[in-house]
């Protein structure tokens, strides 16, 4: 809800061109438990969002990481799930820092409702 609360909260400062980038996480296309299920919330509040903010010219967008090398991981993500990555290599926090910035530029003015995956190809979807 913490998503929900907050777009509710600087939604009256929002002017035309605006942008919202939500986190979510490759675990929302993935058998994880309520973490994922709680990513899937995400996912379509992002692009319901999107459907209803765009008349305003205010675009939704959330990114997706998967394995992001950091202390807390480094112990816990599998060296065998790194190796089924297409990209070998878990990803940074720049990767997302990346996508982020991207998401938030003019460059992004036509992007809306999107999910991006930041996730060396831990995801593939049609």
């Amino acid at each position: 809800m913490g998503a929900l609360h907050v777009t509710r909260a600087v939604l009256p400062y929002l002017k035309d061109g605006a942008a919202i980038v939500n986190q979510s996480s490759t675990a929302a296309y993935q058998a994880t438990g309520f973490y994922g299920l709680a990513k899937v919330g995400i996912n379509h509040l992002t692009i319901s969002l999107a459907a209803e903010l765009g008349g305003r010219g205010i675009r939704v967008n959330a990114i997706a990481p998967g394995p992001t090398d950091t202390e807390a991981t480094r112990s816990i993500v599998p060296e065998a799930m790194v190796r089924q990555l297409a990209l070998k290599r878990m990803g940074t926090v720049a990767d997302h820092a990346s996508t982020l910035l991207f998401l938030l530029s003019d460059d992004a003015s036509w992007v809306t409702g999107q999910i991006i995956a930041v996730d060396g190809g831990q995801v593939v979807r049609l």
